[in-house]
């Protein structure tokens, strides 16, 4: 079995020059050994070529039985190369298994068997590669490592007391709720209901506030008309039950300033005067009384904020505030000690072994299989389907709907958590797809349906399909050398009987956990159930 495996890698990793096509007819490729087990590699993506090392990854899927589902995951090697630059070929001389990764598989003996089993016995075939052709596949993949991403910094407001930043998309949008059958604010995640009493506005944020016009003062509520009172019983039994089940006890509610924003906006907080501790070993402090990543570089004696993964910094903590790139900091960002206060930041900076292994979770893939007679998917549109194309595309995306909906011709794609469906119609019905439309890696980051180029097909037989995604499904992006959430653009959300958000990068106070992975820390509350 080791001497299958490895000729199939080997064999892939000197067609990687090829990788630069959309489409390969020799991709995957499939070895089935004596005992059974069937391992399957896919097109690998080169990611550096540098003296004599080639830096690569791949997917790959394993079947210990032909009766198994497949494990799907991903691999990284590094390949030591001979060039001839007169002939422009390049040979493969060794290669080495970096790093293995299986989602769920932590099992560290068995992930050092596995990559012992890639590497041993590799032949030393005199087999060439085109030097242009691989140094095309590698500038492709530096090319779209989701390198257009935005980075404009959102509306930042600083305060030194409680504050409650509400954000709207776009301007405030009163509708009727037929759950509550009263009328409130629609898009925003802050539960804000107009009153039909005495028409003011309500705010529930652990307190109940009230204002006349939504985007004025906001003051503390003293006394809750009847309707609303009816809502804060059911409010408050919800977020018992909640708290119940995951056996938490949230700190008593303090009341609050408000501050409202239509444009994407994140706030910065300290409780009273900042403060400061210094970090050891390094030049920078952070603010010790402040629940946000802020920090002081002293010799520069500039601010530095994390936001959304994304580095900002200012002469002053009311801004203005400016993009800086994970690998343009000070070095003594990568100095943070690890077990150190702030050692959550680590992954978002460049040259950090948390950065890396943040990097490489976000190209393992989430897999399922797929049963294609009962996988069902409904698409609901705001009246009649309306489409608009997609920038640098032969895609149109439907605009009024909560779905994600394709057009390319006369074939209709949905996407639904992670499954690609197609139809004749774009109302359906929908059947489990066999492929992807063929522009969707195209897709730019300006537009909303840019995480779909992150779910993939890998994979079909006459009763199942199996498919997976990567985290940039869900808004994590590769950026250079660290991740971040969103892609920084703003989208227009549809309005009409119904509001459809789009994805959002700011907002909502988003933060990595190298554990958990991303997470908010802002007050979210949209109703009761």
């Amino acid at each position: 079995m080791r001497h299958y495996i490895s000729l199939l890698l080997f064999a892939a990793l000197l067609c990687v020059g090829s990788s630069v096509q959309a489409q390969d007819a020799s991709w995957p490729r499939v070895v089935t050994t004596s005992d059974g087990a069937t391992v399957t590699l896919y097109q690998p993506t080169p990611e550096s070529f540098v003296g004599d090392k080639l830096k690569m990854r791949t997917a790959v899927s394993i079947k210990l039985k032909s009766t198994d589902a497949p494990k799907f995951g991903a691999i990284w090697a590094e390949a030591k190369m001979q060039t001839d630059r007169t002939t422009r070929m390049v040979t493969l001389e060794s290669i080495t298994i970096t790093d293995v990764k299986f989602p769920g598989e932590n099992d560290q003996a068995k992930i050092t068997k596995f990559k012992a089993l890639l590497e041993t016995e590799i032949p030393k075939w005199d087999y060439p590669i085109s030097l242009d052709k691989l140094l095309a596949s590698v500038e492709e993949e530096n090319k779209i490592q989701d390198a257009n991403l935005k980075n404009d910094p959102p509306i930042i407001y600083y305060r030194k007391e409680p504050t409650l930043l509400v954000n709207f998309d776009g301007a405030p949008r009163v509708q009727k709720d037929e759950q509550m059958n009263m009328e409130r604010v629609v898009n925003t995640p802050i539960l804000i209901i107009k009153a039909p009493e005495d028409s003011k506005f309500y705010l529930y944020s652990g307190l109940w506030y009230m204002a006349s016009d939504v985007k004025g003062t906001w003051s503390q509520a003293s006394k809750l008309p009847s309707s609303i009172e009816s809502i804060s019983k059911q409010v408050k039994e919800q977020e018992l039950k909640t708290q119940k089940e995951n056996g938490a006890t949230p700190p008593a509610a303090t009341p609050s300033k408000i501050i409202t924003s239509e444009k994407p906006a994140e706030l910065i907080q300290s409780k009273g005067e900042a403060k400061f501790t210094a970090i050891d070993k390094t030049k920078l402090l952070y603010m010790s009384n402040s629940d946000d990543d802020i920090f002081m570089e002293i010799t520069s004696q500039k601010y530095y904020i994390l936001l959304s993964g994304r580095w900002y910094s200012s002469d002053k903590l009311e801004g203005p505030w400016s993009f800086v790139a994970a690998d343009k900091l000070p070095s003594d960002f990568a100095m943070i000690p690890e077990g150190s206060a702030k050692d959550g930041i680590l992954a978002s900076v460049a040259g950090t072994s948390a950065a890396r292994e943040a990097v490489m979770d976000a190209q393992v893939p989430q897999t399922a299989a797929i049963d294609i007679a009962t996988a069902k998917c409904t698409v609901s549109y705001d009246g009649e389907p309306k489409f608009e194309k997609i920038d640098g595309t032969s895609l149109e995306l439907a605009m009024n709907t909560s779905s994600t909906v394709m057009r390319t011709g006369q074939t209709y794609y949905a996407l639904d958590k992670g499954i690609w469906f197609k139809s004749a119609s774009a109302k359906g019905p929908w059947a489990v797809a066999d492929k992807r439309p063929e522009d969707v890696d195209n897709i730019p980051p300006s537009s909303s349906a840019y995480n779909a180029k992150y779910a993939y097909i890998y994979e079909v037989t006459p009763t199942t399909v199996y498919v997976g995604y990567t985290p940039g499904y869900t808004g994590t992006y590769v950026y250079g050398p660290t991740v971040v959430y969103g892609t920084g653009y703003y989208y227009y959300p549809w309005y009409g009987a119904y509001y459809y958000p789009r994805p959002y990068t700011y907002g909502y106070g988003m933060a990595y956990n190298p554990y958990y992975g991303w997470g908010m820390h802002v007050a979210f509350h949209i109703g009761f159930h």
